[in-house]
């Protein structure tokens, strides 16, 4: 069968929405990067940062899912410049003189406003590439996290050191609001939707039947603990080598990079190697199922040794090799659920799955800092958050590899008798 072609002008807005998912993790990543300041400036217990961490993700799932069923009626395009406008908006308040209930609240409509992001960005890529081109795109759409942070993490950090992480939040806020005419010029609807004869052959899934098939779980099960590791990234990673390793805020920020860096190689490696896989026959059981589930149990090994080896620098390695290769399984669930999901009902199912997983940014920060205010020093209290994050990580990847098998699922939903799409 000849692959369907790309239409053209895919490529300019993958890179678009590149540069959406780059400034929607500088987003992100600024209150763990200015979080010592922070905390010093608004004497804030490590349970209290924490909570300014759990914050971003209290509207972030809720969020995700009731706009991930507005894009299965709403054009994506519209949807993606709205959500961007929140980002920008929310940044300026911290400009000036910021109470810690402001920067909580601000963090919060943050969330809600970012919750529904790569749900929606891959919905609106996936108008644009035929299933059997899917993998590629998404990892780069992925990339827009890893990078947003490489890219952010020194600029934020100079203006942290040199001026006050007060202006960091300002700088994010016009970064947005340029992404917004960008988008306002550049940006279109794919061209790859359905018509009323495809959606007549393609049937409508009752959502309980999609929801509780087993890829659907295993991709929710995989990815709460790669997303465990990042929302620990996130928030805690920067005070760890600041508070906890005795590095300096300037050293600190060029440290924070690695993970990222490495994370990147990952991403963009494991969706090459799925395209590979899949170009050569293989089913998407191994080349996005093993493939993706496969890393976390390694990657939570590494991080379980982490407590038993001695030196700032072996420790932070293994920290960043451990939580790194978390990012494999990014690239391969979007693709899995697009395989036996009624393009109808694409976005919602992609939101929902976005939501369930990223629970573990509500729970992972807090967890951290109630272990580093309870040990008797700051460095046991994160050693022991690694290694609870670590037995989370294996566990998730043995759920993945057990659940995992796409290949398979759209045949046995639509042998349950799915009702018809125009009932």
């Amino acid at each position: 069968m000849t692959a369907q072609p790309t239409p053209k002008g895919a490529w300019k807005i993958t890179f678009l929405l590149f540069l959406f998912m780059l400034v929607n993790f500088a987003d992100k990543i600024v209150v763990g990067l200015a979080g010592v300041p922070i905390m010093t400036e608004l004497k804030l217990e490590p349970e209290q940062f924490g909570l300014l961490g759990s914050s971003f993700f209290f509207l972030f799932s809720i969020s995700a899912i009731v706009v991930g069923f507005i894009v299965n009626r709403v054009d994506t395009r519209w949807v993606l410049l709205a959500l961007a406008v929140v980002w920008a908006l929310t940044q300026f308040p911290m400009v000036g003189e910021v109470s810690f209930t402001t920067l909580l609240i601000c963090r919060v409509i943050l969330g809600a406003g970012e919750g529904p992001a790569f749900a929606v960005a891959a919905h609106a890529i996936y108008k644009w590439f035929p299933d059997e081109k899917r993998t590629l795109p998404t990892a780069i759409l992925s990339q827009g996290s890893a990078f947003g942070v490489i890219l952010a993490v020194p600029a934020l950090n100079w203006i942290i050191v040199n001026h006050s992480w007060h202006y960091a939040f300002g700088a994010l806020g016009v970064v947005g609001l340029m992404w917004v005419v960008a988008w306002l010029i550049l940006g279109k609807e794919g061209p790859l939707v359905q018509t009323v004869a495809m959606a007549a052959a393609d049937p409508h899934v009752p959502y309980f039947q999609l929801l509780t098939s087993r890829t659907f779980i295993g991709c929710c099960a995989a990815t709460f603990g790669a997303y465990w590791a990042l929302s620990l990234g996130l928030t805690w990673f920067t005070p760890f080598i600041i508070k906890g390793l005795g590095f300096s805020q300037k050293e600190a920020g060029w440290i924070s990079v690695l993970p990222w860096v490495f994370g990147a190689v990952i991403v963009l490696l494991a969706g090459w190697i799925s395209q590979v896989m899949l170009t050569r026959g293989f089913s998407t059981r191994g080349a996005r199922g093993v493939l993706g589930a496969a890393p976390l149990i390694v990657g939570g090994f590494i991080l379980a040794a982490m407590p038993y080896v001695q030196g700032a620098g072996l420790q932070i390695a293994l920290l960043v090799l451990g939580s790194g290769l978390c990012g494999a399984i990014y690239v391969v669930c979007p693709p899995m659920l697009g395989e036996f999901t009624p393009v109808s009902q694409r976005g919602a199912m992609i939101a929902i799955y976005g939501a369930i997983f990223t629970l573990a940014g509500i729970v992972a920060p807090l967890v951290m800092g109630s272990v580093i205010q309870r040990a008797a020093v700051p460095l046991d209290g994160y050693m022991t958050g690694f290694t609870i994050n670590a037995v989370i990580m294996i566990a998730s990847g043995l759920l993945g590899l057990l659940l995992l098998w796409p290949n398979t699922e759209r045949a046995r939903l639509l042998l349950q008798k799915p009702e018809p799409k125009f009932a």
